[in-house]
């Protein structure tokens, strides 16, 4: 017997993933109840421009809006804003909020998204993380001309913070665990490429070495002491030493939840409950991997995946994406397709580290995996990206490059 189409649908988290979710819903011709439950009180915006555009000052925040007011009163939602999810019953199919709401449903998606690691005095005032707006607005307040900033974490995020700090005249000081910034992911030679970048910008970088304490002064951070022995003066501390998926709500739910809600091919957790976005670890069959990415297009592509999924799971696809993500660091754009960690090889196909453009194509096994370019136009990456998609051969995916690519380097 086929299962009756759901007539109240309660989308959790109110970004990215969840919007997307919910247009798709009404785009397929779903009708019924919807609503959209947000944490924050805000409607719907962009994250990737708050530790880029927004934290420079370039954009001002009604900027970052992901909908104009009309186009979100269109779709009809039941917007449950400022008050997040508390505790989910799949039993008896209701999702509590922390105002003590139930809201019953018959169809379910869970975008609730990831939230920042901390450190030990993160409550102190002068130290940051960036997640939402208003973190962001706090930050760019403090980034004064003259300034002294010390960002814990070289990642992207990390990266990108330093990049606009030093754009605003700050002093910044950026500090690594690893060798090589980001090598584990992107490899030695791309990672040893953005830290000359960093110091060429007059960023102080400290890798191999981590923080071990705040130190305060009249109750305001005042520094970070290393595991070196150092102590690096400081007005403000940025902590940005990577994220957690917000699953805290669905503990005694019955629901898998390990690095994410752990989701199969189609993005569903369970009967009637998908998950979409940076919160879903869901088995990505184009890699025959489980995965969690935290990039804005995945959000966006596996929302309209779980919402057409849920409307007719009969007819589920799965969601198979090959990942894509961007940065912007100095002025320089850094975009990448496909599944980088834990590759074998990574080999500089086009281009020079040296001049600053380079496009590099990584291999697992003896299957092409990905590709990422540094100052690279976006149409030099498209023959890498249906390389990816086809699970092109490590040996023959080089005659994807637009100029025919001879003998690659080691990256």
């Amino acid at each position: 017997m086929t299962a009756a189409p759901p007539r109240r649908i309660v989308v959790v988290g109110a970004s990215a993933a969840g919007l997307s979710a919910a247009e798709a819903l009404r785009r397929q011709g779903y009708d019924g109840s919807l609503t959209l439950v947000g944490r924050e009180p805000h409607p719907p915006y962009d994250r990737p421009p708050l530790s880029k555009q927004i934290l420079d000052g370039s954009w001002e925040p009604e900027r970052v809006r992901l909908r104009r007011p009309d186009d979100l009163e269109a779709l009809g939602l039941d917007l449950r804003l400022g008050v997040p999810a508390a505790a989910l019953a799949p039993a008896a199919r209701t999702v509590t909020l922390a105002d003590g709401t139930e809201l019953g449903y018959d169809g379910l998606i869970i975008a609730t998204g990831v939230r920042p690691r901390r450190l030990p005095g993160c409550g102190t005032p002068g130290v940051h993380v960036l997640r939402d707006l208003e973190d962001a607005l706090a930050l760019r307040e403090r980034l004064a001309a003259g300034g002294r900033l010390v960002v814990l974490g070289a990642g992207f995020l990390g990266a990108e913070v330093a990049s606009a700090a030093r754009s605003l005249g700050a002093a910044v000081t950026l500090v690594e665990p690893s060798p090589v910034p980001l090598a584990h992911a992107v490899g030695q030679q791309v990672g040893a490429h953005l830290a000359r970048l960093h110091r060429e910008h007059g960023v102080d970088l400290r890798t191999g070495t981590k923080a071990t304490g705040i130190t305060t002064e009249a109750g305001r951070a005042t520094g970070v002491r290393l595991d070196d022995g150092t102590t690096v003066a400081a007005d403000d501390v940025l902590v940005a030493i990577g994220s957690e998926p917000n699953t805290d709500w669905l503990h005694g739910s019955g629901l898998a939840v390990g690095d994410g809600v752990e989701c199969d091919r189609y993005s569903a957790a369970a009967p009637g409950v998908y998950a979409a976005g940076d919160v879903a670890r869901w088995h990505n069959p184009l890699f025959g991997i489980t995965m969690r990415v935290e990039h804005r297009t995945n959000a966006a592509e596996q929302g309209m995946t779980a919402a057409r999924n849920l409307l007719d799971p009969q007819r589920a696809r799965p969601f198979a994406p090959v990942p894509y993500f961007w940065s912007d660091q100095y002025g320089l754009r850094i975009q990448a397709f496909g599944h980088l960690r834990g590759h074998d090889e990574a080999r500089v196909v086009e281009g020079d580290p040296a001049d600053g453009r380079f496009l590099v194509a990584y291999r697992k096994g003896d299957r092409l995996t990905g590709a990422l370019g540094v100052g690279m136009p976006p149409r030099a990456l498209r023959p890498w990206r249906a390389a990816i998609a086809a699970a092109a051969d490590w040996r023959t995916a080089r005659a994807g490059s637009p100029d025919g690519a001879a003998e690659p380097t080691r990256a």
